[in-house]
């Protein structure tokens, strides 16, 4: 029989004050006839990882500062695959507190916040929905929506928030600033990405559908054909069909 080492005898057991091998021991204990150890091994890697990428060093956060998990702009909302980002927004800043103390209204301040938490988190490559503003503020969805489109109206931009950057719900803002500044401004479609902080690709398909409702709207201004001739969904001609009657292009 082979004499077990001193040095194991002595150290081996150490090792249970780490995480890895605590994980371990309480998969082999709490479930020991689903995981073999080579199993057990990879579940306990995947959740140390999984903790890592949600869990950054918090000593970056400063004052004012919060740790949220954002959807990953690579991914839908509606998505049975979505993954999330962890990023840093700042919730409230020393430049707020300088403009509620020269008289600024609460309300401009708190806009200007929403705006700034989308904006860090597009630049960290996560997108905000109006109920991750309306949880981070203690608000409605409505509200954050509503504070939102304030900005966006004040300052004539389009900030990146999930119905903008993966055309969710019912947001039409930003198709209609799009074909707004394409067709009317005849602005390159490059520029216009950028501008409205959106893919080369959304815009190019905004532009191709609004002009294939335009064409069938000459030929017959019914919904209905549309949507048969188009195949572009309902709600979605009904947006172009309002821009066109309006003329608001």
């Amino acid at each position: 029989m082979i004499k077990t080492p001193d040095s194991i005898k002595r150290y081996n057991a150490a090792k249970h004050r780490f995480l890895r091998p605590i994980l371990i021991k309480f998969f082999a204990r709490e479930f020991p006839k689903f995981f073999g150890p080579i199993m057990r091994e990879r579940i306990v890697d995947e959740l140390l990882d999984l903790f890592e990428k949600t869990s950054p060093d918090i000593r970056r956060i400063k004052p004012g500062q919060i740790l949220w998990n954002a959807l990953d702009i690579k991914t839908r909302g509606d998505s049975p695959n979505r993954r999330y980002v962890p990023v840093i927004l700042s919730v409230i800043t020393e430049e707020d507190i300088k403009q509620l103390a020269n008289g600024i209204s609460m309300s401009v301040v708190a806009n200007h916040a929403i705006a700034r938490m989308m904006r860090e988190a597009f630049e960290q490559g996560a997108v905000l929905s109006n109920r991750d503003m309306g949880l981070l503020t203690l608000r409605t969805p409505s509200y954050a929506a509503r504070k939102r489109i304030e900005y966006e109206k004040q300052h004539q931009c389009l900030l990146p928030h999930t119905g903008l950057l993966h055309d969710m719900g019912s947001c039409i803002s930003h198709k209609k600033m799009i074909i707004q500044k394409a067709i009317f401004e005849k602005k390159d479609p490059a520029d216009v990405a950028r501008e409205c902080q959106h893919t080369q690709r959304a815009v190019d398909r905004y532009l191709k559908d609004f002009h294939r409702v335009k064409t069938a709207y000459k030929q017959n201004q019914s919904m209905d054909y549309i949507h048969i001739v188009t195949g572009i969904s309902k709600h979605v001609v009904k947006q172009y069909m309002e821009m066109i009657e309006h003329a608001e292009f």
